[in-house]
Formats: C-alpha cells, sequence, structure tokens
C-alpha cells in the first residue's frame, strides 16, 4: 500500500508530515520506526561535518543538499520527541527564536553594547544562563554547559577558554611551550597502557593550548594536516602503481622516498596545505 506524498504548501510542513508518516507504526518504514534519540544522535554529528566539507570543497549544491541533511536531523528527534510527549519542532524553533532575542538585546532591545563588544556581551549572557540553571547540588561552574560529546579537540579549547576567563591561563606562550615539553617528557617515561594513554591525553591537550594561544583552531589545524596526509600517501600509492608493485609491497625507506617527493612537489604548487 502506497501513502501520498504530503502537499502542504510550505515544505518545512510537507517535510514534518513525511517524517509522522515514516515514523507511523502502520504504514511507516520499517527502519525510521525503530530509531531513537540515541540511535539518531550519531547521524546528526556525522551531518554536520559534511555540511562543513561540502563548504570546504566550494561545492554549493552539495552544501545545499547536506544542510537539508542536517534539517533532517533535527526534524527526526523533534518527532521521536513528539510521540513521547516530550515537545515538538514548533518550541524547539521557538526556543531558539527566544535565545536570539535574549542574546541580541543590543538589536532588539537597544541597550548599549558593553565593553569587548558582541563576543563579550554573547559570553556574559551565556554565563548568567548557566548560572540560573546551575543545581544546588552541584554549584555552578564555568565549565557548565560545555557539551561532553563535542570532539575532544573542540572540547579541549572550550574547557581552556572558559578557565582563562576567571584568569587560570598563562599570558605568555614560553609556559605554554614548556608544558608541552614537560608532557612529551611524560609520554617518554610512562610505562604500562593506561598510563601511556593517560600521558598521550596531557600532550594533546597541551598542544591545544599553545593552538589557542596562537589563535589557531585546533580542529581545523588537524583537518588540514588530515588532507595533507591523504593527499601525499595518495601520491605514494600511485608511485608505488607506477612503479609497477602495491605499496603494502615496498620498504618503508621507497614509501618515504616517494612521501617526500610528494612533498616537494607540493611546496613547488600553491595547493599546500
Amino acid at each position: 500500500m502506497s501513502v501520498p506524498v504530503p502537499d502542504d504548501e510550505r515544505p518545512i510542513d510537507r517535510l514534518l508530515a513525511v517524517m509522522r508518516i515514516l515514523r507511523d507504526p502502520v504504514v511507516g518504514c520499517p527502519w525510521d520506526q525503530k530509531q531513537t534519540f540515541e540511535t539518531i544522535a550519531p547521524y546528526t554529528i556525522e551531518e554536520a561535518y559534511e555540511v562543513r566539507d561540502a563548504l570546504e570543497r566550494g561545492d554549493l549544491d552539495d552544501f545545499r543538499n547536506e544542510l537539508g541533511d542536517l534539517l533532517l536531523q533535527v526534524v527526526y528527534q523533534a518527532r521521536i520527541s513528539e510521540e513521547q510527549g516530550l515537545f515538538d519542532f514548533e518550541r524547539i524553533a521557538q526556543g531558539i527564536v527566544d535565545k536570539m532575542v535574549r542574546r541580541h538585546p543590543h538589536v532588539f532591545q537597544g541597550e548599549a553594547l558593553p565593553e569587548g563588544g558582541e563576543r563579550r556581551l554573547w559570553e556574559d549572557l551565556k554565563a548568567a544562563e548557566r548560572a540560573a540553571k546551575g543545581k544546588p547540588e552541584r554549584p555552578a561552574s564555568v565549565l557548565d554547559d560545555v557539551p561532553v560529546g563535542f570532539p575532544a579537540l573542540v572540547r579541549a579549547e572550550k574547557l581552556q577558554k572558559r578557565a582563562a576567563r576567571v584568569g587560570f591561563d598563562w599570558s605568555e606562550i614560553g609556559p605554554v611551550v614548556g608544558k608541552i615539553r614537560e608532557e612529551l617528557a611524560e609520554v617518554e617515561e610512562a610505562r604500562g597502557p593506561a598510563d601511556q594513554a593517560d600521558e598521550v591525553g596531557d600532550l594533546l591537550f597541551a598542544v591545544v593550548n599553545l593552538a589557542r594561544h596562537l589563535k589557531i583552531d585546533p580542529e581545523e589545524a588537524l583537518r588540514r594536516t588530515n588532507a595533507k596526509f591523504e593527499r601525499r600517501f595518495r601520491a605514494v600509492e600511485a608511485s608505488a602503481r607506477a612503479a609497477g608493485r602495491e605499496p603494502s609491497d615496498c620498504t618503508l625507506d621507497e614509501l618515504d622516498a616517494w612521501w617526500n617527493e610528494a612533498k616537494l612537489r607540493e611546496r613547488q604548487t600553491p595547493q599546500s596545505a
């Protein structure tokens, strides 16, 4: 039995109607019917990264499509929540409208900006919201509401920024670099997998701190390095196959030589990341 496609006037209304049908226990899709908040959440993160990837590639058609996929994730979670009597899409939309108005009093209420401009105002209002949500059994902290689900590099930077707001930060770059050297030495001294994992984590946290002090986005920096590694390693694979071999059949010295050739070629072109 087929179900007619909703013909609501607004696309957003059609999308909401399509999701209701897909989740319908009688006529819906078996896969969509069994999804939960938890099973959908990983797709939401994945779609957000695909939005960024399409934008960085300059593919605006794909960018539009990926934004649609990301919107679908919100609609999906809203439908699951509505089925459980929690909230619906309209309440989600109203909530973000209220937040944007509340956090822009200089636009909607005509208030003067504080010293430090829009960013300072935004952070002050966020801090006030966090304090208002503080629970008696857990005193409010400047670290409240930094989502655990953030990518680790992003969360490390945000935790550091929050701590820096109350003075827990170095004012010069020297101690930051010194901390990296200290953590690297501790990695070398670590014994056992658990200890090594802890020390490597400390080293990564210290490197994020250096990036923050240099005003470099650590997530973006690593993304660029990932892209650079992929580009160069594909060139290594191509060189091996041009020699009539597979990379797995080559020695490390041979692979390293082709890697250095790829690096040299990139330095002679404007594409190097």
